[in-house]
């Protein structure tokens, strides 16, 4: 009996596992600010020499420690700057991650002020002078969205006392200004925390004690709960993980584990058996109503869960916080009646990731419903985990998530209905076509560019979207376009953000001619995409269609026959009334963005400036990649499941931490 009593307490407490978050070190950078309160050079000016000069000089005083500042030039062409590598680099790898650096030149074009953050390293340059003052302005918090759900208030305890020793740690022990440290067995749900401080190294002990402090002060205001956060600033920084993110050895260790923990005293054998009837009686009891407890907290769970899940679309359009995904789940009984049990009269259109249906919810609000047809290669808990990042992704240009559902072998996301559907039923209908004069056609480009900006550079996540098509364009009441799918080959395929994959996913006619024959993917995938979809706009034809018996090339081949040839006025779209010098330009945009080199393709920031001033000079495009022909094949067929191309076997996932 004594046996048992005590296997049971044995497997009662087992301590719960932590929640896994695989995020990898990125050479993507997570955090830019283009400042214009100190206005803008121009190309070739002075300023931009002696920017140029400065970034050069920055990288050859940095080699020994991993941090430099200056100047260079006089008022009114002054320009100053400073970089600081993280403490647990090697001068080698500082030296690269500075050289990543010089991409604030191109997403920050001719502003004399700007700021970018890598995970390793950063860099700041100003017009004004600011090394004489150790304020450390400009700085920013930035969040993780994910919370904890088992004593938050010991997890941010435990924080702030792991803050205060690592700066106590890097003032007084390190000549470097900069520790690393970890807590364990504060918290079941995620046992050990791993934080970093650091401060430059031109700062007195004094003075980065101080700068610390009022990081650590500040932090409650923002972090309350929150699985990961840091405070960036040009002086100092802190910051803070539930899984590890920094080389070598830990600085600093603080441990949990309270006195009334350590294991008891040995028992005399002549009280023994005594001792043990009296532990068997109060053992039993206690048992009994922890597990009439657990019982009751799980009925209750059940029953406010299911109170959620009904209403769901009235919370989110009310506006309230996504904390977790039961805020998001809808029953999927509920989401049959309002498909009519998924009726085929119901059904709006199929894609690569499953058919898509209209219903109406209890509430009377109009959605779409997506039926995916691929089961997910995660993990239910890290599939609910990405559900709630992608779904605070909120910007106008998006299709807005209203829920999901993952009732047993269904997967079904729900978005906002929009009335005229997809960009393709409109471009590529001689009819329906009339209804794009060129103000929409441009009101399209410019929002389906701000949106791709927002999912690659401006939103918590880095979500590539990898099957961007007129058809998941879809457009509003007023045609304004919003890009749908984008988070699906995250969410539900093995890998969205590696730079090679073992399955290509997409449409013939807008993969980038890397991801079509290697399988290789990046941000720059999307800007060929987008590319295809500009030049259809423009031309009112789709890229690798329906071929006729006297149409021998493709799209791009046509456009840039032309374009050599000094009359690609002859392929644009003759309902369009615009400039042609407008219309040129825009052709220019796109042949940029469909380049055989992903490297030559600009950013989507790039574009947007691009596309918003005439006054920002284009360089020539080169030939561009032409996609597969295929005779008979039209621009919706997609490419999925069976038609897969074996590379690399590495999987990795970029997740970008906090709001830029």
């Amino acid at each position: 009996m004594h046996f048992l009593v005590f296997l049971f307490l044995l497997i009662l407490y087992l301590p719960v596992p932590a929640k896994a978050i695989d995020i990898p070190h990125s050479t993507e950078y997570f955090y830019y600010v283009c400042d214009n309160s100190t206005g803008n050079y121009r190309n070739n000016s002075t300023y931009q020499s002696n920017l140029n000069l400065l970034f050069s000089a920055l990288r050859s005083n940095s080699t020994g420690n991993g941090f430099a500042d200056g100047t260079v030039g006089t008022v009114p062409n002054m320009v100053t700057g400073i970089v600081l590598c993280r403490g647990d680099h090697n001068a080698s790898y500082c030296n690269t991650c500075f050289s990543w650096t010089l991409d604030i030149l191109n997403l920050c074009p001719y502003h004399k002020t700007a700021w970018m953050w890598y995970n390793s390293c950063y860099m700041y340059f100003s017009s004004q002078y600011f090394l004489s003052s150790l304020a450390n302005s400009p700085h920013q918090t930035l969040i993780l969205a994910y919370n904890v759900t088992v004593d938050p208030a010991r997890f941010d305890r435990a924080v702030l006392q792991l803050m205060s020793e690592m700066k106590s740690w890097a003032v007084n022990n390190s000549t470097k200004l900069f520790a690393t440290g970890v807590a364990t067995n504060f918290s079941t749900e995620f046992p050990v925390i791993y934080g970093l401080v650091q401060c430059t190294p031109d700062m007195t002990k004094s003075q980065c004690q101080v700068c610390l402090q009022r990081l650590i002060d500040d932090f409650p205001k923002y972090v309350n709960g929150c699985a990961g956060a840091r405070t960036i600033g040009i002086h100092c920084n802190i910051r803070y993980e539930v899984y590890t993110f920094y080389g070598g050895p830990d600085m600093v260790r603080i441990d949990g584990i309270s006195s009334s923990q350590v294991p008891p005293p040995v028992i005399n054998k002549s009280t023994k058996k005594k001792s043990n009837l009296i532990a068997l009686a109060i053992t039993i009891p206690v048992v009994a109503a922890v597990l009439l407890l657990v019982v009751f907290c799980f009925c209750l769970y059940k029953k406010r869960s299911h109170g959620r899940k009904t209403f769901l679309s009235e919370k989110v359009n009310s506006g309230e916080k996504i904390e977790n995904v039961d805020s998001l789940l809808i029953d999927l009984s509920t989401l049959k009646a309002a498909t009519h049990n998924f009726h085929e009269t119901n059904k709006l259109g199929e894609g690569g990731f499953g058919a898509v249906y209209k219903g109406i919810l209890p509430n009377g609000q109009v959605v779409a419903v997506k039926r995916l047809s691929q089961s997910s290669g995660q993990g239910l808990e890290e599939l609910k985990n990405e559900l709630v990042l992608v779904s605070k992704l909120q910007q106008k240009n998006l299709v807005r998530v209203v829920g999901v559902c993952l009732g047993g072998q269904e997967k079904l996301l729900v978005y906002e209905f929009l009335p005229n559907q997809s960009l393709d039923i409109f471009l590529f209908d001689n009819e329906k076509r009339q209804e794009l004069d060129w103000r929409k056609r441009q009101r399209i480009i410019n929002g389906v560019a701000r949106g791709l900006q927002y999912l690659h550079e401006d939103s918590q996540l880095t979500i590539i979207h990898r099957d961007l098509k007129a058809n998941n364009i879809l457009l509003d009441s007023d045609m304004n376009p919003k890009i749908s799918d984008f988070g699906l080959a995250r969410l539900f395929r093995v890998d969205l953000a590696a730079y090679a994959t073992k399955r290509v996913v997409g449409t013939f006619g807008y993969m980038a001619p890397e991801y079509a024959m290697h399988g290789v993917y990046s941000i720059k995938s999307d800007v060929y995409s987008f590319g295809i979809i500009l030049l259809e706009i423009l031309t009112g034809r789709a890229n690798c269609g329906s071929f006729d018996g006297e149409q021998d090339e493709d799209l791009l081949s046509s456009i840039w026959e032309l374009w050599i040839g000094g009359t690609i006025t002859d392929i644009i779209d003759p309902l369009l009334d615009c400039h042609i010098s407008e219309m040129i330009r825009h052709v220019h945009i796109g042949l940029l963005c469909v380049q055989e080199d992903p490297t030559a393709r600009p950013r989507m920031s790039e574009v947007v400036i691009m596309l918003s001033s005439e006054t920002v000079s284009l360089e020539a495009p080169s030939k561009p990649a032409f996609c597969i022909k295929r005779r008979g094949v039209s621009y919706s067929d997609s490419v999925s499941g069976d038609r897969s191309v074996q590379v690399a076997q590495d999987e990795i996932s970029i997740l970008q931490l906090g709001p830029r």
